[in-house]
């Protein structure tokens, strides 16, 4: 038997020490890989009348910010992201009947709705505003909720709920869209219209010199999320998706093409 040398000896464990070491980076690696969805057309079901999240535009397609943010995730994770009109009423319920895939459509994430549904992370995070009349600029929240002036907002939203805060039931009237809800503003049928604020600023640019967000911070701090099935593991991949899309700068640069500019 070869007899080793004190400096082989010394060498071995230091040898055996590198290579459990590499196992274990590899084995690390190996836990964080990035997920591969396999070019997988993800059907995304969506209320395309939520400009700056979701819109459609001339051309008739569909773009906005939620949009370009499932782009960017989905060149990270190996998918297709394909979005389909769908009415904010019932939404929910068409998921779990499986008629798309995900919902990406300015969701804010509640205890009620995690009950039926999973949500990703956040990605971004919103604050409610009132939208008025230009000649109304002056309204308060204290206007709305101590006189008789009427608030509108869409069914089902957060919005909705704190409008009935704020109104009352009997003073508040819901509407299956925001742009039916902003038209019902600009007719006189309601006297604000409760929405979240860059959609609001999306809306007063779209009618400038007829309607102006006056009240701002209605209600703050409502975080966004993609949405899925209970018990769908593609929640795991676009939760990866979208940490690596905050890490790389993406998605600042999309806040600032499509929000920050509506502000």
């Amino acid at each position: 038997m070869m007899r080793l040398t004190p400096l082989r000896s010394a060498a071995l464990p230091l040898a055996l020490l590198g290579l459990a070491s590499l196992a274990l980076a590899q084995e690390g690696a190996q836990d964080t890989a990035v997920p591969d969805l396999g070019g997988r057309t993800l059907l995304i079901g969506s209320d395309t009348t939520y400009p700056p999240f979701e819109t459609v535009n001339q051309e008739g397609e569909i773009v906005g910010f939620d949009v370009d943010v499932m782009n960017a995730i989905c060149e990270r994770i190996n998918c297709v992201a394909q979005f389909q009109t769908t009415a904010w009423d019932g939404i929910f319920a068409a998921l779990a009947n499986g008629e798309f895939d995900m919902v990406a459509s300015g969701v804010s994430i509640t205890p009620e709705r995690e009950q039926i549904v999973d949500f990703t992370i956040p990605y971004y995070e919103v604050s409610q505003a009132i939208a008025v009349r230009v000649g109304d600029e002056d309204l308060t929240i204290a206007d709305f909720e101590e006189g008789n002036l009427v608030l509108g907002a869409q069914t089902g939203t957060t919005n909705a709920m704190t409008a009935e805060r704020l109104a009352g039931r009997e003073r508040t009237r819901l509407y299956d869209t925001f742009a039916t809800a902003i038209q019902a503003l600009l007719t006189g049928d309601v006297d604000g219209v409760v929405i979240d604020d860059v959609t609001a600023d999306a809306f007063a640019a779209q009618y400038a010199g007829q309607l102006v967000v006056s009240i701002r911070e209605v209600a703050s701090g409502d975080q966004l999320g993609f949405v899925v099935p209970q018990g769908d593991p593609l929640v795991d991949a676009l939760n990866a998706g979208i940490e690596m899309i905050q890490a790389d700068g993406t998605l600042d640069a999309l806040v600032q093409k499509w929000l920050v500019a509506e502000e």
